[in-house]
């Protein structure tokens, strides 16, 4: 075969050889971003427990739950979940948290405009990434099954 004509099999052979190197990376970005926004959405929950519990009673809809339970579970869920993600300590069983949770809100919340609609369907696709290839080399959950079978040291 012509030198030339390999060239887009090598091409393609760097580009995939890329994408290998780069997913840890990305996986690690997209867990320390949604951890970012769920946490924060759960430090203002926190900020004034008075007032998220008349949001859950008088705007947030959620079925089946009574407004403080929906509000305490919402609140534990966004900041334990999302710093389970950000470790990625448990980080498939994280993101399916998270992404119920999102659905939860754009279900049980009918003043969603259509832009924050948008942000929602984006954080869910992200999770749904962790959920499909886990959180990536760069997690707990990949260093801390080695650390478990190294031998203990004297």
């Amino acid at each position: 075969m012509h030198p030339l004509a390999q060239l887009p099999c090598r091409g393609y052979q760097l580009l995939i050889r890329a994408g290998t190197l780069l997913q840890p990376v990305l996986l690690l970005l997209f867990r320390l971003w949604l951890a970012n926004v769920f946490f924060s959405s759960g430090l203002t929950k926190i900020a004034d427990w008075d007032i998220t519990l008349a949001l859950f009673a008088d705007e947030y809809h959620v079925p089946l739950l009574p407004p403080a339970v929906a509000a305490t579970l919402a609140t534990c869920g966004e900041l334990g979940l999302s710093t389970l993600l950000a470790l990625g300590l448990g980080g498939r069983f994280a993101a399916a948290g998270l992404f119920i949770l999102n659905a939860v809100a754009v279900i049980s919340y009918p003043g969603l405009t259509e832009a924050t609609r948008q942000f929602h369907y984006y954080w869910g696709m992200l999770l749904l990434a962790i959920l499909a290839f886990g959180p990536g080399r760069l997690s707990l959950d990949q260093w801390l099954p080695r650390l478990c079978r190294r031998p203990p040291r004297d």
